[in-house]
């Protein structure tokens, strides 16, 4: 049987440039879908409510296609940092992050509706800060642009001033983590397994 088109559910620039960089062939239709961090929800809970809440607000209108939602939070001792409100927020959020080392959570949900595909995962990886100064904090938020990206910081520009290691993926820091989807889209066949390589490949 056919593979069903692979279809992102998100307007991110750098979760579509993860995904070509690793050579997948997929479409883009961003989900009209409000974000949202309840409470008594662990992180990894809400990137999975969020991601799901994406995935099927696309799927609903594509139900022969494989969508995937993602939701990626950075977590501070058990706080969200979101997207910063403005600059001064943003400064506040990396001063804190400052020196110390954090936790970056994606939910990646995938739902296939014709086929009764409908699962989710997390991931998770900690990364380490170095200690800048003030002036060295603005001076890289002038650089990078940190309003839109969560923790007012941007791994995929990072030239080493911020970002002293990372455990774990580093492309979840930047918003998708590519070895945890490529096994999920590898298990998501209709037909035989392929030796080598993603069914979502070129």
């Amino acid at each position: 049987m056919p593979l069903p088109p692979l279809i992102l559910a998100s307007a991110s620039p750098r979760r579509r440039e993860l995904l070509r960089e690793h050579g997948y062939r997929f479409s883009v239709e961003p989900a009209e879908v409000a974000e949202s961090a309840p409470a008594h929800l662990t992180p990894g809970e809400i990137t999975l409510r969020n991601a799901r809440a994406k995935a099927h607000a696309v799927a609903g209108k594509h139900p022969d296609a494989l969508v995937f939602g993602v939701d990626t939070e950075v977590v501070f001792e058990g706080e969200v940092f979101g997207k910063p409100a403005d600059l001064d927020a943003a400064f506040a959020m990396v001063k804190r992050l400052n020196g110390r080392a954090h936790e970056v959570y994606s939910g990646v949900w995938l739902c296939h509706l014709r086929g009764r595909w409908d699962d989710g995962f997390v991931d998770i990886s900690r990364v380490h800060f170095r200690t800048l100064s003030a002036a060295q904090i603005r001076a890289y938020h002038a650089r990078v642009g940190p309003l839109d990206k969560a923790g007012a910081y941007a791994a995929q520009d990072d030239r080493g001033e911020l970002i002293a290691r990372v455990e774990g993926s580093f492309t979840n820091v930047i918003g998708l983590p590519m070895e945890a989807l490529a096994k999920a889209l590898f298990d998501f066949q209709f037909g035989p397994r392929r030796a080598r390589g993603s069914p979502w490949s070129r």
